[in-house]
């Protein structure tokens, strides 16, 4: 599996492409898609530390570019492009009406990237202990 995505890199690339509609869409599309309606996220009842749908859409997003980019020297490359790129999104949460900017979201995406970076570092650490 892993050689599949190294092989069939537009996997990664349509994934990316896909997080980067949902992101910059005004409103919730996920919620026009399935309910009909646009809703407007501004009016958060709580303020979670993170929030768990970013963390899970980075820590896929990242997951899929590990086993893309495993075989080549290009994951620290990725890693970086993944916090540059989350960050960005989410500022532009500033001028996308129906859209907030949230600190909360800043950190889900950034916790879900550098959870799979740990995960590398330790699976690389178990391969060197192993040989």
């Amino acid at each position: 599996m892993i050689n599949y995505f190294s092989k069939n890199k537009f996997i990664f690339y349509f994934f990316n492409f896909i997080l980067i509609i949902l992101y910059l869409f005004p409103g919730s599309l996920i919620d026009k898609l399935l309910l009909n309606e646009i809703s407007d996220h501004s009016q958060s009842l709580t303020k979670p530390i993170f929030s768990l749908d970013h963390f899970c859409a980075f820590f896929i997003l990242s997951l899929i570019g590990f086993f893309t980019f495993k075989n080549s020297n290009y994951f620290n490359i990725l890693i970086i492009y993944l916090i540059i790129l989350s960050t960005i999104l989410e500022l532009f949460h500033f001028i996308i009406p129906g859209r907030l900017f949230e600190l909360a979201d800043i950190f889900g995406n950034i916790l879900g990237i550098l959870v799979l970076k740990i995960i590398n570092y330790l699976f690389l650490k178990y391969e060197k202990y192993k040989n």
